[in-house]
């Protein structure tokens, strides 16, 4: 009778125990899906500073989770699949942040053609979005982030950029019928086409395709690209190593 009093004891304390560790892990997982959005931003600002001090490729999913205070690798690949997917996400965070065209939308000192160079140099005036820019996505390896980049050039970056285009028209800066159609391909040229993960090259090879994307636009009606701006483009290349 004393044993089978023992063996009951356990099996409670067993089952007590058990039960704790489910309702322990429950109430877990309700604190973090009770507000995704702040652990979705809790897990960007730790990899952004892990990205900045180590570098993408140096940075584990372990170092992000350890940054995490009590967060675990599940809650990580709960809101993202990959590394990857969280600097992709992290870099469009960072845009709407600051958003250049934002920035520009209601300046009356500037033209069209002036607002679209304004945001080519507000974009790149962020060492921190420069640096983590530096930070190569094998693209072709990861196509779901190639085609959430499409996604976003298609239905963010195009309808910006048409916005200046018609401005640019209206108030005579620039002149082409072509405002629609380059408001599309403006960001399939300066974000994927640039993009050594995708179109390997040199620095010169990506300087003489800036050339190419300048005579482009200039044909079309578009000076965008003047001895300022190709300057500018120049500095912001000899600052990236390794291409």
């Amino acid at each position: 009778m004393r044993i089978e009093c023992i063996l009951d004891r356990n099996r409670f304390l067993m089952i007590e125990y058990i039960r704790n560790e489910c309702m322990r892990g429950l109430m877990n997982e309700m604190a973090r899906n009770k507000y995704p959005e702040m652990t979705v931003e809790k897990i960007l600002d730790v990899s952004k500073r892990l990205f900045l001090e180590k570098g993408f490729d140096n940075t584990t999913i372990q170092d992000i989770v350890d940054g995490l205070d009590g967060l675990t690798k599940g809650a990580v690949y709960h809101h993202f699949k990959s590394k990857e997917e969280i600097l992709d996400a992290l870099g469009n965070s960072m845009f709407f942040e600051d958003n250049p065209f934002t920035l520009i939308e209601s300046r009356t000192d500037l033209s069209g053609l002036e607002k679209m160079r304004e945001v080519i140099r507000l974009y790149h005036s962020s060492r921190e979005r420069e640096e983590l820019s530096r930070q190569s996505v094998p693209l072709l390896k990861n196509p779901r982030i190639l085609a959430g980049m499409l996604e976003s050039d298609r239905t963010v970056l195009a309808p910006l950029w048409l916005r200046l285009m018609e401005e640019g028209n209206r108030d005579g800066s620039i002149h082409t019928e072509f405002a629609r159609e380059l408001s599309q391909v403006i960001p399939m040229l300066t974000g994927l086409w640039l993009a050594p993960s995708v179109y390997p090259a040199s620095k010169d090879e990506i300087r003489q395709k800036l050339r190419f994307i300048a005579r482009l636009l200039e044909s079309m009606g578009v000076p965008l690209v003047d001895d300022g701006m190709m300057a500018l483009m120049n500095q912001i290349l000899d600052r990236f190593e390794g291409i």
